[in-house]
């Protein structure tokens, strides 16, 4: 190119463990692909994360959203067995190769539209339902003959999508690297704690009251009803807190390991 750029690196804003990797880079250029997804293996905390499949017709790489899916497939879908890896959005494209598949398709690429089910007032469901029309970036890999996915290390995703990607990274499950990146403790060996809250925790605002529990060994932790975490709580394992009541309710010091707390 002109210029004398060949090759372009794109991420979401939102995943801090998104950084330039000379290793990957030198892995996309002396293999030839046009288009180089990084996946990495899917946990329970990625369920709804889109995965690969083969199209038939032409035995391309497609992506496929939890948005495409049918209803009755779900199921199917959220099975991290039988579809074990995901998009990263970590996304490394050749830009000449880019531009000829652009100039033979009128300067631009035919991607899916998703159609993603949403309400008018994200903090109130029951408000107008609406659908927002939408595309994924990494669904171009269904554009490319010869594009390619490459398994990335667990610390290459560290997205912050919604207030339980968020609650986790804050904690001390999470560290900061040398090199500025966000990432799981070694000691977690890939897999994150898997955050569920009810909907009062919908939208960030309603975090900064919550406190911050220690999460380092938690697997999962499920909030439900108004609560606020006291200093030097532990999260071990499987941890369910509920507060079926209006009024907020702390969580008292201590650890709590694999075990349901009623407030």
């Amino acid at each position: 190119m002109s210029d004398r750029v060949k090759y372009a690196f794109i991420s979401n804003s939102d995943n801090l463990g998104a950084v330039l990797d000379p290793t990957l880079l030198s892995y996309f250029a002396k293999g030839d692909s046009p288009f180089l997804m990084e996946v990495t293996r899917r946990t329970e905390a990625d369920k709804k994360g889109g995965h690969l499949a083969t199209r038939k017709e032409d035995g391309r790489l497609l992506l496929r959203e939890v948005a495409q899916c049918p209803d009755e497939d779900l199921d199917s879908f959220q099975d991290i067995e039988r579809h074990q890896f995901f998009n990263t959005n970590n996304i490394w494209v050749n830009l000449e190769k880019l531009k000829g598949v652009m100039t033979a398709s009128g300067g631009v690429l035919e991607l899916p539209v998703i159609r993603n089910a949403k309400t008018v007032d994200p903090r109130d469901s029951s408000s107008t339902a609406i659908f927002q029309l939408e595309q994924a970036m990494g669904s171009a890999i269904e554009c490319f003959d010869g594009a390619a996915a490459v398994n990335v290390p667990r610390s290459r995703f560290a997205p912050v999508k919604g207030t339980t990607d968020l609650f986790a990274l804050r904690s001390d499950a999470y560290e900061v690297s040398e090199d500025g990146r966000v990432q799981l403790l070694a000691s977690r060996k890939g897999s994150p704690p898997v955050i569920k809250f009810s909907s009062e925790y919908k939208l960030v605002d309603a975090l900064e009251n919550l406190g911050q529990p220690s999460l380092r060994e938690a697997e999962v932790l499920e909030v439900n009803g108004p609560v606020k975490f006291a200093k030097g709580v532990v999260i071990k394992g499987r941890v369910t807190i509920s507060n079926p009541s209006s009024e907020v309710k702390t969580v008292a010091s201590g650890v709590y390991s694999d075990q349901v707390v009623s407030l």
